[in-house]
C-alpha cells in the first residue's frame, strides 16, 4: 500500500435517517490516498447509504463528507470528474448498447481509458452491440464496473463488486482492481465476500446498525478473535474433546469427519501438543492455520449483538 498524509475520503459525524430508521449513526471514516479500504457488515447495516452519501447521491442529515477535499453536496460537478461509482443496484436504459454506454461515460472525463480495451478486459468484447436488457446478470455487473472505471477516476466507490460473477470472472475483476490501485486510484469497496475483502483490502471497517465497530487490517481483525489459530489433526485413537477444552487458550474443540479442530491462541499450541503426548495420542496430518476473516467477522458481530442486547435489557 502506498499512501500520502492527505486523505482521499474523510467523513465526520455522518448521520442519515429514513423516518424512525437510523441508517447511518454518526460515522467517522478516513481513507488514505492509494488505499483499498473495505466496508463489511450485515444487510441493512448502513454500508450502501454511507457510500451514497460519500458519492453525493444522498444528502446526510448531519455530518460532513470530503472526497479529494471536495464537498459532494455542493461541489458535485467537480466530484463527478474525479470519482467513479458502481452501485449495488443500478440499471441503464434498457435499449442502451454496451458500446454507447461506455462511450457516454468516457465522455464525462478528461482522460478516460480506452472503452474497447476495458470492455475486452472485462469479457464484454463480444457484447459491445448488445443492449443492456439483453445482457446476463454477470455481464451487467461487469459493465457497471467498466462504467465506474472508464474515466480513470482518482477515487472509485465500488458497492458489492463481485455480485453475480462466477469465480473466474471474480478473480479477473480483482486483478483489474489491483492494477487500478497501482495506477493511483483510491478504492472504497463494500462487500459481503470475506475472501474478497481479505484478498484486496489494506484496511476494513466493520459496520453494524449504522455504526463502525472497528477499523483494522484483515490480519488485525483476525487477531482480535478469541481463537486466532486453528489446529486440526486425526488422532490415532478415540479422544474425548473434554481432554483439551480445559486447557488455557483453547476456546473450542470440534470433531468433523474423524478430524479434531482445536480453536486456540498462540500460547495453547504447545499445551495441546503436550497434552496429546501425555495421553499417548499421535496427531496425524497435523495442520496449524490462522482463523479466517469469516470467523473474525462472526466473532465481532456476535459480540456486538450480545452487548447491544445487554444494554437493552439494562434499559428495561
Amino acid at each position: 500500500m502506498t499512501t500520502t498524509s492527505a486523505p482521499a475520503i474523510e467523513v465526520r459525524g455522518l448521520r442519515k435517517t429514513y423516518g424512525p430508521v437510523v441508517a447511518v449513526d454518526h460515522v467517522d471514516l478516513t481513507v488514505s490516498e492509494g488505499e483499498i479500504f473495505g466496508v463489511l457488515g450485515p444487510n441493512g447495516s448502513g454500508k450502501s447509504t454511507t457510500v451514497e452519501c460519500i458519492a453525493g447521491l444522498r444528502s446526510p442529515d448531519a455530518g460532513t463528507v470530503r472526497i479529494l477535499g471536495l464537498d459532494p453536496s455542493t461541489e458535485h460537478d467537480a466530484v463527478k470528474r474525479s470519482v467513479g461509482v458502481q452501485l449495488q443496484s443500478a440499471g441503464l436504459q434498457p435499449k442502451l448498447r454496451v458500446r454507447e454506454a461506455l462511450d457516454l461515460f468516457a465522455s464525462f472525463y478528461d482522460d478516460p481509458r480506452d472503452p474497447v480495451a476495458l470492455a475486452t478486459r472485462l469479457g464484454l468484447a463480444e457484447r459491445m452491440d448488445h443492449p443492456w436488457r439483453k445482457l446476463s446478470g454477470g455481464q451487467q455487473q461487469r459493465l457497471a464496473i467498466a462504467l465506474a472505471l472508464v474515466g480513470r477516476p482518482k477515487v472509485a466507490l465500488l458497492d458489492e463488486l463481485s455480485t453475480g460473477l462466477d469465480p473466474r470472472s471474480r478473480r479477473e475483476v480483482w486483478e483489474l482492481v489491483e492494477e487500478i490501485r497501482a495506477e493511483g486510484t483510491t478504492i472504497l469497496l463494500v462487500t459481503h465476500l470475506m475472501e474478497e475483502a481479505q484478498h484486496l483490502c489494506d484496511r476494513i471497517a466493520l459496520v453494524q446498525r449504522g455504526r463502525i465497530l472497528v477499523v483494522d487490517t484483515p490480519d488485525g481483525l483476525i487477531g482480535r478473535t478469541a481463537a486466532p489459530l486453528v489446529m486440526s489433526f486425526v488422532p490415532d485413537r478415540t479422544l474425548d474433546a473434554a481432554e483439551l477444552t480445559g486447557l488455557g487458550g483453547v476456546s473450542d474443540v470440534m470433531e468433523r469427519g474423524g478430524r479434531l479442530q482445536v480453536a486456540c491462541d498462540d500460547s495453547a499450541v504447545l499445551l495441546v501438543l503436550d497434552r496429546l503426548r501425555d495421553l499417548g495420542v499421535q496427531p496425524g496430518r497435523l495442520r496449524i492455520a490462522e482463523s479466517s476473516l469469516d470467523e473474525a467477522y462472526l466473532d465481532l458481530i456476535t459480540a456486538d449483538d450480545s452487548a447491544d442486547a445487554g444494554e437493552r435489557e439494562t434499559v428495561r
